[in-house]
């Protein structure tokens, strides 16, 4: 059997990974669990569960464990920076819970992960248009998230 996966299914999975990971970061946040807790409810329950007969698609358990633990360990700076992109009027602790939650998963990645900056904007956008399909959500999130990624990683610009 062929164990090897496609770079575009690594590429699903590490997008499904980012996606749970704002998700867990936002259940921590209202349930004040413990990052422990919620990682292995999610790598218990959600990773590859089914819900109304659609199958979740299998995150990336690695990138997921690490974006959760940098966002956590991190939460105060990436909180700072993530401000300091936000018009000053909007200090973090008045956006949306997702946004939040996104902003913190997003600035985990901007760490110096390895993984360009403009790709992570990408991405986090995406989870964005996932979470707020209708909205005007995604553009401020790539604005913002520009802004991070200058900021963290001036050097890729």
């Amino acid at each position: 059997m062929n164990t090897s996966l496609s770079g575009n299914q690594k590429r699903k999975m590490k997008s499904a990974a980012r996606l749970y990971a704002v998700q867990a970061l936002f259940q921590m946040e209202h349930s004040s669990q413990t990052v422990e807790v919620v990682r292995r409810e999610f790598l218990e329950h959600r990773f590859g569960a089914v819900y109304e007969g659609d199958e979740m698609l299998d995150g990336d358990i690695g990138h997921f464990a690490e974006v959760l633990e940098t966002a956590v360990n991190y939460q105060a700076a990436i909180d700072q920076m993530t401000d300091r992109a936000l018009v000053a009027k909007w200090p973090i602790a008045r956006i949306d819970p997702t946004l939040r939650a996104l902003f913190r998963a997003a600035g985990a990645e901007l760490r110096d992960t390895g993984i360009p900056p403009r790709v992570v904007i990408t991405e986090y956008v995406d989870v964005a248009r996932a979470f707020f399909p209708e909205g005007k959500e995604p553009k401020f999130v790539n604005a913002v998230l520009d802004h991070m990624a200058r900021e963290a990683r001036p050097e890729a610009f």
